[in-house]
């Protein structure tokens, strides 16, 4: 019976300098050989997902945007947005309170750099990733195509900010003062959901990998769990099962502990 396998990809496919560890690439070849369904599901929207490092290690499609988007061999499943008159009156809100922030979409990611204080530690890789598919927020305006964005705040407007955004979106709160806005009804266990559907997947055969707080929704979902072992606590107890660090062979041995490879 064929399964389907969910992969986030920050922490948990590859590290923070984009290595992919050999015993990876081997589990996942030999989950393909099995003829199991691979997917990518991550945080990143679908332009920021670079094609030529991960879908050739086998992926069958791709659930990103926290649930947002989903494609399955190259064809798109489903792709929920921000209205463009929504996403205006939330920069003219977080311009307000001199938040930092960047847009993300399916075809484009956002951002105005002068608003960061100090170096933005994805800047440069976004930029080498991106290209011209990286733009500024700031004369664009009329032209946004987004469907979840990320803030950077100031602690001293962090309540205000919280209170005007929770009304329409669940937050995830990541490392530092980092928080990713997802619009409410959305996160990685919707888009497993909805890819399922789509594909007549039963929800037995669903298995997820993931490391930090945006997995949450997702390990909890899917009928089996993995966290990496080098993952994020809250991720370890959400998962049914902690495999070892994402160096010590830890996608190998989570499918292994599954039979599936």
């Amino acid at each position: 019976m064929k399964k389907a396998v969910f992969f986030d990809i920050d922490g948990t496919l590859w590290d923070e300098e984009q290595q992919i560890p050999d015993s990876t690439r081997e589990a996942l070849r030999r989950l393909k050989e099995n003829g199991h369904f691979l997917f990518i599901c991550s945080g990143r929207t679908r332009i920021f997902i670079p094609d030529k490092d991960l879908m050739p290690l086998g992926f069958d499609g791709v659930v990103a945007g926290c649930g947002t988007y989903g494609e399955f061999r190259g064809e798109t499943k489903f792709y929920h947005k921000i209205e463009p008159e929504q996403i205006k009156k939330e920069c003219e809100f977080l311009n307000g309170l001199q938040a930092a922030y960047i847009l993300e979409g399916r075809y484009a990611l956002y951002i105005d750099k002068e608003r960061f204080e100090k170096e933005f530690s994805y800047y440069n890789q976004m930029q080498t990733v991106l290209g011209d598919n990286l733009l500024r927020v700031s004369g664009n305006e009329e032209q946004l195509e987004v469907s979840k964005f990320c803030v950077n705040y100031l602690k001293e407007r962090q309540e205000e900010l919280e209170q005007e955004l929770a009304q329409r979106y669940g937050i995830i709160h990541r490392e530092g003062d980092f928080m990713e806005i997802v619009p409410k009804g959305f996160n990685k266990a919707t888009g497993i959901q909805e890819m399922c559907k789509a594909l007549g997947i039963a929800h037995e055969d669903t298995y997820a990998f993931g490391d930090s707080t945006n997995d949450l929704d997702m390990l909890q979902y899917v009928a089996h769990s993995v966290a990496m072992g080098d993952g994020m606590q809250e991720a370890k107890d959400a998962a049914e099962y902690v495999t070892t660090a994402l160096w010590e062979d830890g996608i190998y041995n989570g499918l292994k502990h599954y039979g599936l490879i």
